[in-house]
């Protein structure tokens, strides 16, 4: 049984959900548990409902979670846990409805977030897994076979970087960890296999002779896909690619990776020839096409800077006026392809962050207003757009902002943290210094280690005698 996007739920269960969501948003944590439970109980596969329930369990418990009710609530949900544990033998998606009942009391509670996470393995639920085991994960970073569990699960949602580099943390701790080099082998075998073309033969699709041709390629791909090329083999695999250039002068794949093997060696203004050689062919406006030259063009002016000393003057003023030239490259780019694409509201986002880091408020304010419509970036221009409300000494336009961004900000993570040190700043700067040290508690009570919040903390109560 697959996990279901909320686009695969029928509209009764989505009209549930819907009311779960706007409970919570009003902090009326009790009616989101019953409207989430009911949803979870007829589409238990409902990730995004999941997720949301998580949220709000953690939100409930609050600071109120200290020692003493760990250890109490721990020793109490012990009979709750081996009934899951139990019913895990014989129905994966009954213990994880009973995991949900210990989680809604202590959504810190180890067992039931092991429970939850096997079952949920068990019920091909991968991303509920994660939510579980990532928790986990960071209470106890030295738990070896909950490391690999986690990677497993990466694995399973094709998130590939991320078991990767978990393979990575844990050699680095221990190199001779011969069953984690092996797995993280395999993980490399099987990217390339995915990239080279050989998955499908996996599956009983395709033919060898449809992913290589001879014995040679299949070398240069395993070269070419390797994550760390020394300079010897990217050498030699542009002398191949230049080769077969020279009998296919068209082929746009060949131009193109001869275009970031030149990137590789550090060798940009070749790479931007073969880029524009692209440009220039039949294959017309690309917008990753334009992102790699940008992105080529940004490598080359840092890797000009970093040749240069900023302790002698001379290098110094060459410095200052690379950095003018790599700003203005990047405005000129961005806004290019903003016209290009004015409808691409991730472009308008990234446009308003380089007009944000000019000095130009105006023209920020103007692309974040229209990017907050994209759902991916929402809180994040509007958080942009309280900033630049804040530099234009508009604070009370900037806090309204702030308080509507984090109205829609459910999960307590570093975003949610930096909108509240924000929204709390702004106030100090309007006077109200007991709205101001408000946020300031809640991210004191979930982070005492966050900026200064715990010095500003302890100066109010200090002067509260």
């Amino acid at each position: 049984m697959p996990e279901k996007t909320i686009n695969e739920i029928p509209p009764a269960v989505r009209e549930i959900f819907e009311k779960g969501k706007v409970a919570l948003q009003r902090n009326i944590l009790d009616y989101a548990f019953i409207h989430f439970e009911q949803v979870l109980a007829r589409e238990p596969g409902f990730y995004e409902c999941r997720e949301l329930l998580r949220a709000a369990q953690f939100k409930k418990a609050g600071a109120k979670s200290g020692l003493f009710k760990k250890v109490i609530g721990a020793a109490s949900s012990q009979p709750m846990v081996a009934k899951a544990q139990l019913a895990m033998r014989k129905d994966p998606i009954e213990a994880i409805a009973i995991a949900e009942q210990i989680l809604s009391n202590d959504p810190h509670n180890s067992a039931a977030h092991r429970v939850l996470a096997e079952a949920a393995l068990a019920a091909d639920f991968p991303r509920t897994a994660i939510l579980s085991l990532e928790i986990l994960a960071k209470a106890a970073p030295k738990d070896r076979a909950l490391k690999l569990q986690l990677a497993e699960a990466y694995q399973r949602i094709h998130q590939i970087a991320k078991a990767e580099a978990i393979y990575s943390e844990m050699l680095k701790a221990n190199p001779n960890d011969a069953e984690v080099a092996q797995a993280y082998k395999n993980l490399s075998a099987r990217r390339t296999l995915d990239e080279t073309g050989f998955g499908a033969l996996a599956d009983g699709q395709g033919s060898y002779r449809d992913v290589l041709k001879d014995k040679e390629e299949a070398v240069a791909l395993e070269q070419e896909n390797r994550q760390v090329k020394t300079e010897d083999v990217a050498t030699q695999l542009i002398r191949e690619k230049e080769e077969r250039l020279a009998r296919e002068p068209n082929n746009l794949k060949v131009l193109r990776d001869l275009a970031e093997l030149h990137a590789q060696k550090k060798d940009f203004d070749k790479a931007l020839e073969y880029y524009e050689r692209i440009r220039n062919s039949e294959a017309g406006a690309d917008p990753s096409l334009e992102k790699a030259i940008a992105d080529t063009t940004l490598k080359r002016f840092d890797f000009l800077l970093e040749s240069l000393d900023p302790n002698i003057p001379e290098q110094a003023q060459q410095i200052a006026q690379l950095q003018a030239q790599k700003q203005e490259f990047q405005l000129n780019d961005a806004r290019q392809r903003v016209e290009k694409y004015p409808t691409d509201l991730q472009l308008r986002f990234e446009l308003g962050v380089l007009y944000f880091n000019a000095g130009k408020i105006s023209e920020a304010i103007q692309e974040f207003q229209k990017a907050q419509n994209n759902p991916a970036r929402r809180i994040a221009a509007m958080s942009y757009l309280a900033q630049c409300f804040a530099k234009r000494g508009m604070n009370d336009l900037a806090a309204r902002k702030f308080q509507e961004a984090l109205k829609e900000k459910v999960t307590f993570d570093d975003e949610k943290k930096e909108l509240l040190y924000a929204l709390g700043c702004v106030l100090e700067k309007m006077g109200k210094k007991e709205e101001a040290i408000e946020q300031f508690k809640l991210i004191y009570e979930a982070d005492i280690g966050y900026k200064d919040v715990a010095a500003k903390v302890d100066a109010y109560y200090s002067s509260q005698g």
